[in-house]
């Protein structure tokens, strides 16, 4: 029986990971220093829940395969410098994956925004029409009770995201994959704290592009102009396929894709969702999947978790709820939402989260990202402020920063709740962005307000 130790285990992917490799069989065991939910239960509903939170090298023994590293480990970590003085293999988690998946087809999804989309939509058209196949993706999707799979399947699917790969290897995940076929959705500048320089930020997925072996594919989004001009220039010898958002048609608040058979309507909406699905298209092509049937899959397709998800909806009103937080993310879910609805007022509400959202220096990114929204509003908390040792930004400098001069900003949570709560929402759709929760807001008023109307 093999035996992994995971070191800073509570992560999503993390406890993903060993919970598949629990259900392959494997013996597992961890440690991290925080957990939770819904990771904590999950672990502990499977026997591998740490005892105590905290780092203790006497878990660390030399019958251990090897070590799995999280990225939220410290590189002075004394688990791993237990590991390190025994000889134990250490895996950042796509080193591992790539170990798992060495005689499979791998392919790899990457982009600074749709990965999740992307990867979602290929999962379940590949499901739906009963291919085998093995997966890792970088969130929870309806119909798969892990995000991560590793069996005896021939193909493996990835999401493979351009941050570090761990605390002792500072290049980008996505490296470790390589990968047969690679999709490259979009390029928009992310990870501020990581790359401060947009060019060297480019030069990663150029890097990937490149490592496309002579008898893979390339698949890219032509319509952004940083991917193709990469795509274009790439060294690789293997299949270079540009794809564009798929037609489709806008009838009564519904998307309509047009097809040789005619108009198939589908769950999700947007031109980024529309690129999204015919980048999905074009891997479940390669993959042996024929538009036909691709087709016949995709209706009952209804999003990643919080990507244009719903929480509630009356007659003439909806309550959405989407990840967006980057600026290229972030526009292009309020420009879906508003043609999809362009009859209904739109309340956009962006919260600053991330390093990158919460500095200064970047702001100037986010300009026009909330235009088409009726009213625009902005949170922030400034104790996430001041943990990233940041400056608090006021008002005046986010309008200008937007490019919005009526622009709101909230700074307490129960102020937003009461704003919100008071709204009349006929005709209303709200759109809640943010890779947090607004801490802790409480959403079940919002959704009561919404299913009454």
């Amino acid at each position: 029986m093999k035996k992994y130790h995971f070191i800073a285990i509570g992560g999503a992917v993390m406890h993903n990971l060993a919970l598949a490799l629990v259900k392959k069989g494997y013996q597992v065991t961890g440690s991290d220093d925080e957990i939770y939910e819904p990771s904590r239960t999950r672990l502990a509903n499977a026997g591998i829940l740490p005892e105590a939170y905290g780092w203790f090298p006497e878990k660390i023994s030399g019958d251990l395969d090897g070590i799995i590293l999280g990225m939220h480990a410290r590189i002075d970590n004394p688990e791993l410098i237990r590991a390190q003085e025994l000889g134990i293999p250490v895996y950042s988690f796509p080193e591992f994956i790539y170990n798992q998946s060495k005689d499979k087809k791998r392919v790899v999804i990457a982009g600074s925004h749709g990965k999740t989309s992307i990867t979602s939509i290929i999962l379940h058209v590949l499901k739906e029409q009963q291919v085998d196949f093995d997966y890792l993706v970088g969130a929870q999707i309806a119909g798969f009770d892990l995000m991560v799979r590793l069996s005896d399947a021939p193909v493996i699917i990835i999401e493979g995201d351009e941050y570090l790969t761990s605390p002792i290897d500072r290049t980008p995940k996505f490296f470790h994959y390589h990968h047969d076929i690679a999709l490259v959705s979009g390029i928009a500048w992310d990870h501020f704290n990581v790359f401060p320089d947009f060019d060297e930020y480019k030069a990663q997925f150029s890097k990937l592009m490149d490592k496309t072996p002579a008898t893979g594919e390339l698949i890219y989004c032509a319509v952004d102009p940083l991917v193709n001009d990469a795509a274009e220039q790439s060294s690789t010898k293997g299949q270079k396929t540009p794809y564009r958002a798929h037609p489709a048609q806008i009838l009564d608040g519904k998307t309509f894709l047009e097809t040789e058979q005619g108009l198939v309507e589908i769950g999700i909406f947007g031109d980024h969702n529309l690129q999204n699905l015919q980048g999905a298209m074009e891997i479940c092509r390669a993959l042996g999947v024929s538009k036909e049937r691709f087709y016949q899959s995709i209706p009952t397709f209804k999003g990643a978790a919080k990507r244009q998800e719903i929480l509630a909806k009356g007659d003439s009103c909806i309550l959405f709820r989407d990840f967006a937080h980057a600026p290229s993310k972030l526009k292009a879910t309020v420009n879906a939402v508003k043609s999809q609805f362009p009859e209904r007022r739109l309340i956009a509400v962006q919260e600053l989260h991330t390093y990158s959202s919460l500095n200064r220096a970047f702001l100037p990114n986010y300009a026009h990202s909330m235009d088409a929204a009726d009213l625009a509003l902005i949170y922030l908390n400034p104790h996430a402020v001041a943990l990233k040792k940041l400056e608090l930004m006021d008002e005046a400098t986010l309008r200008e920063g937007f490019k919005r001069a009526d622009l709101m900003l909230f700074t307490e949570s129960s102020a937003l709740k009461d704003y919100l709560n008071s709204q009349n929402y006929s005709n209303t759709n709200l759109l809640l962005m943010s890779s947090g929760n607004y801490d802790n807001l409480d959403l079940e008023p919002l959704k009561a307000k919404f299913n009454s109307q």
